[in-house]
């Protein structure tokens, strides 16, 4: 099998797979118990806390354990939001964002927020300069996803973060669940982050909130006080101790695995963009580890199920709309026509991912075309 939806899900590295079964075996104690098996649970999560949070440069007290991206984006605009409406109403978001984030500011709207979508250009981006057309004194929150999920188009973080920080009743949150192990990450710009780990190689239901120690939140899960009482209910202790060596690995990995996958991306970019009816859609400047592209002469879903059937897995579009209307509309807000949103497939990579697999994807898609695609 080849597999090129890592943006979707990565497979679990085996230091952290022998980790997490050593610890779902024998940690079972609830970490907020006074026993000594809660006990112990308790200091084996607060260290791995201690140690993520050294390792992007935070307290230990700016990392809020949750169970993904998605928690940790609604927790991020929702929770903010409710908890400081007094500072403002006004939200400033894109167009193209995960449907998480894209979802908690809908929901805001309903409670009486003004949320502003920011369309991004033809790069997929959106500017320092467009955030600053946009932010009014009662402007509480900017929240922008760094690298997209369909395209690896980078938004400029450190630029946006400095515009939002010009406005004392602003914060910033960035969605780096694509970028995080990847990409350098501009923590010190940042209130908020969003990052999770089954995107690092890591394991799914787990992840965290980065969100610097003077913001309030509203909790969105009520129950105990765990995690400084922004959600309630038992600590995964096995997963969030887990989460310190997928943080560690990916880190350790990122230059190297980055220089790899760039070789790879750069390759396909060519070996792809010379067939026929072929169109690279992801931005030259974009993260390497996803790459979209689209044919003329064959349909996204086409495509998918003949590659699927030769045993290579790619998406169309970001995981969570895979089931909504075949169009992609992070390529239809860039301005591409339907001929190219309909017929668009992304590849997301992997420091597992190889060039013989790259030159495989080719021949097998070429071959594909040949046999099911329309004349140009």
């Amino acid at each position: 099998m080849i597999y090129f939806d890592n943006a979707s899900t990565t497979s679990v590295h085996p230091e952290v797979a022998r980790v997490y079964g050593h610890l779902v075996t024998d940690l079972y104690g609830n970490p907020d118990s006074l026993h000594a098996a809660g006990r112990r649970a308790g200091r084996l999560l607060e260290e791995s806390r201690g140690r993520i949070a050294a390792l992007i440069g935070a307290q230990p007290s700016e990392i809020l354990f949750t169970s993904g991206g998605s928690e940790s984006n609604s927790l991020a605009i929702a929770g903010y939001a409710l908890a400081n409406a007094r500072r403002g109403r006004h939200i400033i978001t894109t167009n193209v964002e995960h449907s998480s984030a894209a979802h908690a500011a809908d929901w805001l709207e309903t409670m009486g927020y003004d949320v502003q979508r920011l369309p991004v250009n033809e790069e997929g981006i959106v500017t320092a300069d467009q955030v600053r057309a946009a932010m009014r004194p009662d402007t509480l929150l900017v929240s922008v996803m760094h690298v997209n999920n369909e395209t690896g188009a980078v938004n400029p973080l450190r630029d946006i973060a400095a515009v939002v920080h010009e406005h004392p009743t602003a914060v910033f949150h960035a969605d780096l669940v694509q970028s995080f192990g990847k990409e350098d990450i501009p923590w010190s710009s940042l209130d908020m982050a969003s990052v999770s780990a089954h995107k690092l190689h890591g394991l799914k239901g787990s992840g965290f909130l980065f969100k610097r120690e003077k913001l309030k939140l509203q909790p969105l899960l009520f129950g105990g006080q765990q995690e400084q009482g922004m959600r309630g209910g038992t600590e995964n202790a096995p997963a969030d101790i887990a989460l310190a060596k997928t943080v560690r690995l990916a880190l350790e990995n990122q230059k190297a695995d980055r220089e790899r996958i760039r070789q790879l991306n750069t390759w396909l970019r060519q070996a792809l963009g010379a067939i026929p009816g072929a169109k690279i859609q992801s931005p030259a400047d974009a993260s390497p580890f996803i790459l979209n592209v689209s044919f003329a002469q064959i349909t996204s879903e086409v495509l998918m199920n003949a590659l699927d059937a030769r045993g290579i897995c790619v998406s169309a579009k970001s995981t969570c709309e895979s089931r909504s209307s075949s169009e992609s509309e992070v390529l239809k807000a860039m301005g591409r026509p339907k001929s190219e949103t309909t017929h668009a497939i992304r590849l997301s990579f992997s420091g597992n991912s190889t060039m013989e697999e790259g030159e495989t994807f080719v021949k097998e898609t070429k071959e594909i075309l040949n046999h099911y695609g329309l004349p140009l």
